[in-house]
């Protein structure tokens, strides 16, 4: 692997981790997915010589953070459904 290469996959890894902070949690999996999807993309491409690993690897690792964010949100509507019937068969009837 050329040295340059290898700051690819940190340089999309910085971005992905200090760019995360104003975002949503949909926004940062879905770029996190991106940036390790690219980083993977970047390695197979090194080994194959063809780059366009790099931009498929971006774009399934984007698709994948966006389908893995929208399973925890879910989930997370799920639980509180959960919660809230468990507080409403707990509350006596007066």
């Amino acid at each position: 692997m050329k040295h340059g290469l290898i700051g690819v996959p940190l340089l999309a890894g910085m971005l992905a981790i200090g760019g995360c902070a104003n975002m949503s949690s949909t926004e940062q999996r879905t770029l996190s997915g991106a940036a390790i999807g690219t980083g993977a993309g970047v390695v197979v491409g090194a080994v194959t010589g063809e780059w366009a690993w790099a931009a498929g690897g971006a774009a399934i690792g984007a698709a994948g953070g966006f389908l893995y964010d929208q399973q925890q949100q879910r989930e997370q509507r799920a639980y509180q459904q959960g919660v809230q019937a468990g507080k409403a068969k707990a509350t006596p009837a007066k």
